[in-house]
């Protein structure tokens, strides 16, 4: 298995099949458009290759915000599902640690779904504990992927 942080547009949109793995009624062209919002904001993405195959990313930015300081957010953790519990998840969680020290940071963010049961015991085992809850407001429905 190999780890690479991709930063470029070309790179992240050659995962494109990986991000349909969790939106996939997204089309290239909105990822597209989005990404081109997202990476001149600090977005990049972390991604295991067995081989040529992409079989996990997730994205992540870093910020500051007053109440933590500077802080990476963790955002769309994926792992093919033919690779679950095979070590993959850790291995990013594992950079985006060493990411997290390397920038100074004071802490690592992430949302997770309410229902995503699976994903909070992963995100409990890395270390990970529910500080707040994270509200939304939604004004336009259509918006989401």
């Amino acid at each position: 298995m190999e780890i690479r942080e991709l930063s470029s547009l070309e790179q992240i949109l050659e995962q494109f099949e990986t991000i349909q793995l969790l939106y996939p009624n997204m089309a290239i062209e909105r990822y597209k458009s989005f990404l081109e919002d997202m990476i001149p904001k600090s977005y990049k993405q972390v991604a295991v290759f067995d081989g040529k195959i992409c079989v996990g990313l997730t994205g992540f930015w870093f910020g500051t915000k007053l109440w933590t300081g500077k802080y990476i957010e963790i955002d769309n953790f994926i792992v093919h599902p033919d690779y679950r519990k095979k070590g993959i998840g850790k291995l990013i969680s594992n950079y985006i640690d060493e990411k997290a020290a390397e920038l100074n940071c004071t802490c690592i963010v992430l949302d997770a779904f309410t229902g995503n049961f699976p994903a909070h015991r992963f995100y409990y085992n890395q270390g990970y504990v529910p500080r707040g809850f994270h509200f939304i407001k939604t004004i336009d429905e259509n918006g989401f992927s």
